[in-house]
């Protein structure tokens, strides 16, 4: 791993334990075996090294992108459900940490290319050629569907193990289910040969 990596990598990992005040400059060389003058060196400040550490977490995990042409609905929608999960519940705990400091950091999380909203962006592309396609009915919302189905997920994601009797079934199962009353409320028409 490059060495500006590891320094990221080890300012997001602390950054999600103990928040800002808790992630300092000290602490972040510490975890990535250098020495505090590096990280000024590579970032100038204790700040740009953590939003730039935020900002980058999700972007070493590949994106999961839907076809410009659909085709089968249901397998490409769980491509990207499962692994757009997967990628949420592995940030849980930075995700947590931000939005807990967002009121008094606003700027701490990433406004454009959050791997959040660029799953956003895609499931709302990808309804928008189904429903071009006359696959979706006109009178649906594909953005408020966009929108209901990714906070479906998000909300799972990032508190499955705060609360965990909320979610009797397993992840895999509950993604599962959350498409398929999905696909039905939308009204998808699957293909015909």
């Amino acid at each position: 791993m490059e060495l500006r990596e590891r320094i990221l990598e080890a300012a997001a990992q602390l950054y999600s334990e103990t928040g800002f005040r808790g992630a300092t400059t000290r602490r972040i060389a510490e975890r990535a075996g250098v020495n505090e003058i590096t990280l000024f060196r590579h970032f100038g400040s204790k700040t740009r090294l953590l939003h730039e550490a935020i900002q980058c977490a999700g972007l070493f995990s590949h994106q999961c992108v839907l076809p410009e042409i659909p085709s089968d609905v249901r397998a490409e929608l769980s491509q990207w459900a499962h692994q757009s999960f997967r990628a949420l519940r592995d940030r849980s705990s930075l995700i947590r940490t931000a939005m807990g400091e967002a009121e008094e950091r606003p700027d701490i999380l990433p406004p454009d290319r959050s791997p959040t909203v660029c799953a956003g962006r895609e499931i709302y592309g990808y309804l928008a050629r189904l429903q071009e396609a006359g696959r979706i009915p006109p009178v649906v919302d594909v953005r408020a569907a966009a929108t209901m189905l990714l906070g479906t997920l998000f909300a799972d994601a990032i508190s499955r193990d705060v609360i965990p009797q909320l979610y009797p079934t397993s992840p895999e199962a509950a993604v599962d289910q959350y498409l398929d009353l999905f696909i039905r409320a939308i009204g998808v028409e699957e293909k015909t040969a």
